[in-house]
């Protein structure tokens, strides 16, 4: 029977277990997208994750979605990077840079020119930007050209191979969670008439060409993706969400892994594990407050064959030796809800190891 603890390779990344640190944005970047000393001692403190995937990173300025979320996008970045990765690798972790454009969550006050945030089509989301001036109503987004298409894959590609210069194990595309690519694929939010609208086979597309087009950039083996079936965040309604995944997961290249968000869709997860014939990431769904459970439930996903690796996203934020954790069966600590976002080291880098809890 597979275990958590055993070890899997992912492409050219290999892993000393199958626990996937998610992605999480956690807004401690500089304002110029610059990566910090705080971000790679928090990075480092978590490498025992078998994979580390870093919180949504945007691959060009209009990328961006959120105060002080990382880039990766200039040279700056790379070095700001390369000092995190390390970090990383001399703890013997291994760590993959999750690319997330953020398309119309934008806001204007998070650019310097002021511009529109971009989607699909001019349809502005529900909620709210938070913004340096506090929290403003999402705009009616720009809808991209198709140069402006381009435009958007090219800067993909570019920031793709920044990662590798700056020492990453791999990319992650992020085509989940109502952000840009997700826009494309949805329903309400896509209302083009062209080759990127319409009909699945070409809503799907975009997801498709940024894929192929990193992946020819670093290689299949150092690319992946994440989707996230049904969810509905960002005012995101995919509309035929079976359909959809149905043409999209098959469409896609050979990859180091898929990694599926999983939004109380199990039957969207069982289809998905059978279309995709590489190595699959489950995120499985679980209610924030039920730890124990989760960590059960990350088992349960392995002996079930329903993942090849499990990745868990608020355990990793107060438990940062996780791995070390679920194999002694806890104790789990809660993560202070309050410094998810933004702040300094309280919350983020002070959550103690359980070795420091027993006072070794």
């Amino acid at each position: 029977m597979t275990s958590l603890f055993d070890s899997i390779t992912f492409g050219k990344i290999g892993l000393a277990n199958r626990l996937v640190m998610a992605p999480m944005t956690r807004n401690r970047a500089e304002p110029s997208g610059a990566a910090t000393e705080l971000m790679a001692e928090y990075y480092a403190q978590r490498a025992s994750a078998g994979l580390i995937i870093t919180e949504g990173t945007q691959p060009s300025p209009l990328g961006q979605g959120f105060l002080n979320t990382p880039g990766l996008h200039d040279p700056e970045h790379v070095r700001t990077w390369r000092a995190v990765t390390d970090a990383v690798h001399a703890r013997g972790g291994r760590i993959v840079v999750q690319l997330m454009h953020s398309g119309r969550i934008g806001h204007p006050a998070l650019y310097a020119d002021a511009h529109q945030p971009v989607g699909p089509s001019p349809v502005a989301a529900a909620g709210q930007s938070f913004t340096p001036e506090g929290p403003r109503d999402h705009p009616v987004p720009h809808e991209l050209t198709g140069d402006e298409i381009a435009a958007t894959v090219r800067e993909f590609v570019t920031s793709a191979r920044y990662a590798v210069e700056a020492g990453f194990d791999g990319v992650q595309v992020h085509a989940g969670n109502g952000f840009l690519l997700h826009q494309f694929l949805a329903e309400n939010t896509n209302r083009r008439t062209d080759a990127y609208g319409g009909s699945i086979a070409h809503r799907i597309r975009l997801t498709v060409e940024v894929t192929e087009a990193v992946a020819a950039a670093i290689g299949n083996e150092r690319t992946s993706v994440r989707i996230s079936p049904a969810n509905t965040y960002n005012d995101i309604a995919e509309g035929d969400t079976d359909a959809l995944y149905r043409a999209l997961v098959p469409a896609l290249p050979n990859l180091a892994f898929l990694e599926v968000c999983e939004m109380v869709t199990r039957p969207v997860t069982l289809m998905i594990r059978e279309l995709w014939k590489g190595n699959l990431v489950l995120n499985p769904h679980a209610a924030p407050d039920s730890f124990p459970s989760t960590a059960r439930t990350a088992q349960q996903v392995l002996d079930e064959g329903l993942a090849d690796a499990v990745s868990l996203g608020a355990l990793f934020l107060a438990n940062p030796d996780l791995p070390a954790r679920i194999r002694a069966g806890g104790p789990f600590r809660a993560a202070d809800e309050a410094t998810y976002y933004g702040g300094d080291h309280r919350g983020y880098t002070d959550y103690p190891a359980l070795a420091q809890e027993d006072g070794r």
